[in-house]
């Protein structure tokens, strides 16, 4: 449980290298040069007299840096989220499973909480760690020190809130990435737009293409971040509401498996 932060530092820290990796290596490999040669062809086709329909190509709409940024961030913040979407799917598998052997019907007496608490000590390391385990084993603890039902269940509450505080705290990074992915779409658009500015006179004397091109970047580069920016907002609301949905079940199982069933005498 203590190397657990040090663990997903690292996961994270090689999901982001990973992203650059694959990404950066799509962008040489293939959008680049696929990007160059449409342009070079329209280049040529124009400079021939033709009339040419300019086409929105996908390697045209991504080719900047600022767009290669923006999909960069996406990988890593779908790496983060799914770490942690798959350790919330083991924590609900728990849920399915009778953690405490009581029958319906019975009682438990302070003096049982030992016994009831030594299955739940033997769970691996991992599982130990996860939130159900841990709310059940500070109620039977209270109870057996305290034999105070009202006590159990002030337990139990505390560690689901403080769960709830800490599942919404790490997902800071997420929520960092979700407003730099637009931030970078904006900072392509003041780049496009002062290159425009910057080739201004060209466009008076009747060269307009470099004018366009810059402003393609401008416009492309906010397009593709806002797009991004949903889908990544889409899958952290997913997230989060997952998260929410285990801590509250997780609640109802302590109840239902643990507090109905606990006598004082």
């Amino acid at each position: 449980m203590k190397t657990r932060p040090a663990s997903e530092f690292l996961y994270q820290l090689f999901a982001l290298l990973a992203a650059i990796i694959v990404v950066h290596t799509l962008y040489v490999a293939i959008i680049r040069p696929n990007a160059a040669a449409i342009m070079e062809d329209r280049l040529a086709r124009e400079a021939a007299g033709e009339t040419i329909i300019t086409e929105r190509t996908f390697s045209i709409v991504v080719k900047d840096y600022e767009q290669e940024s923006c999909f960069i961030l996406m990988l890593w913040a779908t790496a983060i989220m799914g770490y942690k979407a798959r350790r919330s799917v083991g924590e609900r598998r728990l849920l399915l499973q009778p953690l405490l052997q009581v029958s319906e019907g019975s009682r438990i007496l302070p003096d049982d909480a030992r016994q009831l608490s030594r299955p739940l000590q033997a769970l691996p390391d991992e599982q130990q760690s996860y939130l159900l385990p841990r709310a059940l084993l500070a109620g039977l603890q209270r109870f057996s020190s305290t034999h105070n039902i009202q006590d159990v269940s002030g337990a139990i509450g505390d560690i689901c809130s403080i769960e709830s505080d800490k599942l919404d705290s790490e997902l800071a990074m997420v929520r960092y990435i979700a407003w730099a992915i637009p931030s970078i779409g904006f900072i392509g658009t003041v780049r496009g737009i002062g290159e425009a500015l910057g080739q201004a006179h060209r466009a008076v004397a009747g060269d307009i293409v470099g004018v366009t091109s810059s402003l393609g970047v401008a416009f492309n580069s906010t397009f593709i971040a806002l797009v991004i920016s949903i889908v990544v907002m889409f899958f952290m609301h997913q997230l989060q509401l997952m998260q929410e949905r285990l801590v509250l079940d997780s609640h109802n199982y302590c109840d239902q498996n643990l507090l109905r069933h606990l006598k004082t005498e």
